[in-house]
């Protein structure tokens, strides 16, 4: 059976300030995805009082056990 040569995988390197401002941008849309998905009820409507974005993530909060209404 021959052995085929395999190369090992080299890091990822990332420098601090970037890594920074990954780490930032990902928890601000994450902080912003729970509020719209966990805690919004209605409340942030862009068009007056139209509910879309409640109305869409609904089946999914009670999914992942937040309450509603």
């Amino acid at each position: 059976m021959p052995h085929t040569p395999t190369t090992a995988a080299t890091p990822l390197v990332i420098p601090g300030s970037k890594a920074v401002f990954w780490l930032l941008g990902t928890a601000v849309l994450a902080v912003l995805a729970y509020y719209f998905i966990g805690i919004d009820q209605g409340a942030v409507s862009v068009f007056g009082s139209d509910t879309h974005i409640h109305e869409f993530v609904h089946d999914g909060r009670h999914f992942l056990g937040f309450p509603c209404h």
